[in-house]
């Protein structure tokens, strides 16, 4: 009860939010490639200026040479942009033309009552619409989901878990960690975690994998780990990535919470700068939030067996590490989970995914869950970059949410039904 009433008083606060997409911000996304390391350097310094926003990769310490970046730039700078692209002899091509298009696309008719509209799943909804859903399913099901309250962000919102168990084991299960959302931009990842609850919900005593899954392990799945950065995206700017921190040596606001905990805190591939998007924050775990989680894990860490982090986009199946170039101790093991993933989404959706470990796969990532919440303990640790490769990057378009969580389930459902099948 108490929990119901915190979510009802959440929800006077921040009842109707403006959309995003009512604000200014429109503009392209270009693909450039930089082909020497002289205009290298020249896109570092145009991706740092007029309000331009990397898509890919998400610092300007990771361009590189023939490597192809995707950059989000303001409608009143693609001028500007465009013709310092052209005198560098910078490659570039148009990859999104209207974003302003896509967002009003993407936060149409948002609110809609879970009980009457399969099509719920197949949305966008804000954080108060998610709020409302979380109160409502740990309602109506309570005899399988529970709702657990691990901690607050900055703005003190509350950071929910949906604990989902099957039937009752006469042994400590074994559990599942799922998270959503830590990148505030990444609209489908929390769709995901909606959708795949509603699908555990739905198929329990249906499906055979659902159900052994379910009757197996606990799954604990936290839909929005950064909230306020998440309702920042749908009143003001679409494309902010961090928390909502505030800094008393700096005028910039935020954290990036997947760069804000500890393993290999703060080293080659995180910043410094409070202003930058990967801002490691001033010490490991510095953030509500990610300390939070990490408390959770922490106390957890004889139980939980498998991590999956959530993030958009790229179409990738990661382990670690990610923070160093070393490999984890069951590399081979880890390896080959996502390849047989991979394979099955391949098979059944015809997509294509890249798999491997983060810092080879895509670059150095220090400070992150996946990372840290291996060297806990947890052997079995994943992140997942759903659809797409960059045709529609952030703002994909709610008719491919459907898609994109199917291939995540197959993942997640492969690769948890192995270790869940593993001799112990």
């Amino acid at each position: 009860m108490k929990l119901q009433l915190l979510i009802v008083f959440v929800l006077s606060l921040d009842k109707f939010p403006e959309k995003c997409h009512s604000t200014t911000e429109s503009g392209k996304v270009l693909s450039i490639t930089a082909s020497t390391p002289e205009r290298v350097d020249i896109l570092r310094n145009i991706s740092s200026q007029f309000e331009t926003v990397l898509w890919q990769p998400a610092s300007p310490f990771h361009i590189m040479a023939n490597s192809e970046v995707h950059l989000y730039v303001p409608r009143e700078s693609v001028l500007t942009v465009t013709e310092l692209l052209e005198s560098n002899q910078l490659t570039h091509s148009l990859m999104v033309e209207n974003t302003e298009e896509l967002i009003e696309i993407q936060t149409r008719n948002d609110s809609s009552d879970p009980r009457t509209s399969v099509a719920y799943y197949e949305r966008y909804h804000s954080l108060e619409d998610i709020y409302f859903w979380i109160n409502k399913t740990t309602t109506d099901y309570a005899n399988i989901v529970r709702l657990l309250l691990i901690g607050s962000s900055f703005e003190k919102r509350p950071l929910y878990v949906l604990k989902l168990s099957g039937k009752a084991s006469n042994t400590p299960k074994k559990a599942i960690w799922i998270d959503c959302g830590i990148h505030a931009r990444e609209w489908i990842s929390p769709a995901f975690c909606l959708w795949f609850v509603d699908h555990c919900i739905k198929y329990y005593n249906e499906s055979r994998d659902v159900t052994e899954m379910m009757d197996s392990m606990d799954i604990y799945v936290l839909p929005v780990l950064n909230p306020d950065g998440y309702r920042y995206t749908w009143t003001t700017k679409r494309m902010w990535r961090k928390n909502r921190s505030i800094h008393s040596n700096s005028g910039c606001v935020g954290v990036d919470l997947n760069r804000n905990f500890d393993a290999n805190w703060c080293t080659s591939g995180a910043s410094s700068n409070p202003c930058d998007d990967t801002y490691c924050g001033q010490y490991p775990e510095s953030e509500p939030e990610a300390q939070a989680v990490a408390n959770f894990l922490r106390s957890h860490k004889n139980t939980v067996q498998l991590y999956f982090s959530i993030h958009s986009y790229s179409q990738m199946l990661l382990f670690p590490y990610s923070c160093t170039h070393e490999q984890a101790r069951n590399h081979d093991e880890l390896y080959e989970l996502v390849r047989d993933a991979a394979a099955d989404i391949k098979r059944y959706y015809q997509n294509n995914y890249k798999y491997g470990p983060g810092s080879k796969t895509i670059y150095l990532a220090p400070g992150g869950s996946d990372d840290w919440a291996y060297n806990l303990g947890i052997d079995y640790s994943f992140t997942f970059e759903l659809q797409d490769r960059g045709h529609y990057g952030f703002l994909l378009p709610p008719r491919l949410i459907a898609k994109a969580c199917k291939e995540g389930l197959m993942a997640v459902k492969s690769i948890s039904l192995k270790v869940i099948r593993k001799p112990q």
